[in-house]
């Protein structure tokens, strides 16, 4: 069955659907399908990303529908939540509400993956954000969430640390004007102040989300680059690469060491091309990873869709693998039976074991700096050289300075 779905009409190709309004008693060892509800910017700044992500997304349902290892089949539809609350809220209440989904999955924007967690918890559906922001699992945190995305609190652990040991503690910020910049400036901020009694923030920007003119905020950075020892960038997307073009074609590389969240990720690589070469990158993943499931995942990917995963492939991949697997071992399609067993419940990733920490239901993920270099092979596309990694236990902040309460 072909059924048209979500606020932009995107469609998903699914079997029969089971009866969302069935009682599930917790027990039913005979359930025959579970209804997820995947929510994506497939339109807007987050485009490419969101199908990045949807690939992932579709492969582990296509394995997990053909495999013997799960009792189950997951049915799907999928919905545009574009990069605006509203229009997520919207297509979370039309999965669940018109399509009976008991698990959601997705929203690449910080912003748009807060208003879900509110929805999971009011509808007591299970959700997996592919946002980053750090109060999703931590102040605005609920029962009915797990994330396998790495948290900035992660990512920013290891580049404190890597950023105060190799360029220095004078700091000057642009940060994105939207949840995932504000937590990036904090987390970072914050674990400065602790690797560094000299750690000084010399200039902050802020440019709005959907920016396209850097000019104003990339003269007050150069203006102030002699005072500090690296630019930090909270952003992604097409923000991120709209930036690095703009500051490559004003020499903001040659006054100043740039240090990204997300410059490794391949769309901003490909998009950014030789403006993205030089500069450093707090990890998520990289595709040559030799840990857990990694390498067989990557075949996979590369055989289904003649292109390697990167960082929200692998989320998307990674997200509905972590559900199915506490769906197959709760025995059933009952968010809320669903939710006991995965909080806390170690598994099998790409990344190997990890483990939804009870305390904030954050995946344990490890975590890399890198940085980006002139491409082996020719070409403008820059490589990503790993320099150091910090595994899921040291990444993770302490479970008391999360802000979640559960």
């Amino acid at each position: 069955m072909l059924k048209a779905a979500g606020v932009a009409g995107v469609s998903a190709l699914a079997g029969c659907v089971g009866d969302p309004d069935e009682v599930d008693d917790g027990d039913d060892e005979n359930f025959d399908t579970v209804q997820f509800g995947v929510l994506e910017p497939f339109t807007g700044d987050f485009a490419d990303l969101a199908e990045e992500r949807n690939q992932g997304e579709r492969l582990a349902i296509e394995q997990i529908n053909a495999s013997d290892e799960f009792d189950f089949e997951i049915e799907y539809e999928e919905y545009d939540t574009q990069l605006n609350a509203e229009d997520g809220i919207q297509a979370a209440n039309q999965a669940i509400e018109r399509d009976g989904a008991q698990f959601l999955t997705g929203a690449i924007s910080s912003s748009v993956a807060l208003a879900i967690n509110g929805i999971a918890e009011q509808n007591e559906v299970i959700y997996t954000p592919g946002a980053a922001d750090t109060s999703i699992t931590g102040q605005e945190c609920n029962e009915y969430v797990f994330r396998f995305e790495t948290s900035t609190a992660q990512i920013a652990e290891v580049m404190a640390q890597w950023t105060a040991e190799n360029l220095g503690s004078s700091i000057m910020y642009s940060l994105a004007d939207y949840a995932y910049g504000e937590s990036v400036g904090e987390e970072f901020g914050s674990r400065m102040q602790e690797q560094t009694d000299d750690y000084e923030e010399v200039l902050t920007v802020e440019p709005a989300e959907s920016a396209t003119d850097f000019e104003a905020f990339i003269t007050q950075l150069s203006d102030n680059a002699a005072d500090a020892d690296a630019l930090v960038v909270g952003a992604t997307g097409g923000h991120l690469i709209r930036f690095l073009l703009q500051a490559y074609e004003r020499g903001l590389h040659e006054e100043i060491p740039i240090v990204t969240t997300t410059g490794s990720f391949a769309v901003v690589r490909g998009g950014a091309t030789e403006a993205a070469q030089g500069i450093y990158s707090g990890t998520r993943y990289v595709p040559g990873l030799e840990t857990g499931t990694n390498q067989q995942f990557v075949s996979d990917y590369e055989a289904e869709y003649d292109a390697q995963p990167d960082n929200f492939s692998r989320v998307g991949y990674g997200s509905i693998m972590m559900v199915a697997q506490g769906i197959q071992e709760a025995g059933s399609r009952d968010p809320s039976v669903v939710r006991e067993t995965l909080s806390g419940m170690t598994y099998e990733s790409i990344f190997g074991d990890v483990t939804l920490r009870e305390c904030d239901q954050q995946a344990t993920n490890p975590v890399w700096m890198a940085e980006n270099v002139a491409p082996s092979g020719g070409g403008e596309v820059a490589d990503v050289d790993l320099l150091t990694e910090l595994d899921g236990e040291e990444a993770a902040p302490a479970c008391e300075d999360t802000g979640c309460t559960l």
